[in-house]
C-alpha cells in the first residue's frame, strides 16, 4: 500500500509541476493545489501507515503501551489544508479581478501590460 501511495505522490508532483509551468494563471493555481495535495500525502506517508490505537493514555497509566498512531503528521496536514484553502480562495479572487481588468489570464500578456503608459 505504501508503494502505491508513493507512486501517487510522484504523479501528483509531476502533474502539479506541469501545470505550474503553463502560461495560464488558472492552470498555475490548479497546479499549486495539486502540488500541495502531493506534499500533504508525502507528509502522511512519512508518518507511517500503522494500524494502532489512538494515542490516549489510560486513566490508571503513566505512558502509552503498544502500537499507537502518531498524531503529529495528521495535525500538520490538517493545518496545511486550512492554510492552503485560504490561500487558494485569495488567489482565485485575485485572478478573477486581474482577468476583469486585463481581459486575459496569460502570464506573458500580463507582463506586457506593464509597458503601457
Amino acid at each position: 500500500m505504501e508503494i502505491l501511495l508513493a507512486i501517487m505522490t510522484g504523479i501528483l508532483y509531476a502533474a502539479g509541476i506541469y501545470l505550474i509551468l503553463r502560461r495560464s494563471l488558472v492552470k498555475l493555481i490548479i497546479g499549486i493545489v495539486i502540488l500541495g495535495n502531493g506534499v500533504n500525502l508525502l507528509i502522511f506517508l512519512m508518518g507511517g501507515l500503522v494500524k494502532g490505537n489512538p494515542p490516549l493514555i489510560p486513566a490508571d497509566g503513566k505512558m502509552l503501551e503498544g502500537v499507537f498512531a502518531d498524531p503529529v503528521p495528521q495535525a500538520l496536514i490538517l493545518t496545511a489544508i486550512v492554510i492552503s484553502f485560504g490561500l487558494q480562495s485569495f488567489a482565485i479572487v485575485l485572478i478573477k479581478r486581474a482577468y476583469k481588468v486585463l481581459k486575459t489570464d496569460d502570464i506573458d500578456t500580463m507582463n506586457k501590460t506593464d509597458d503601457i503608459k
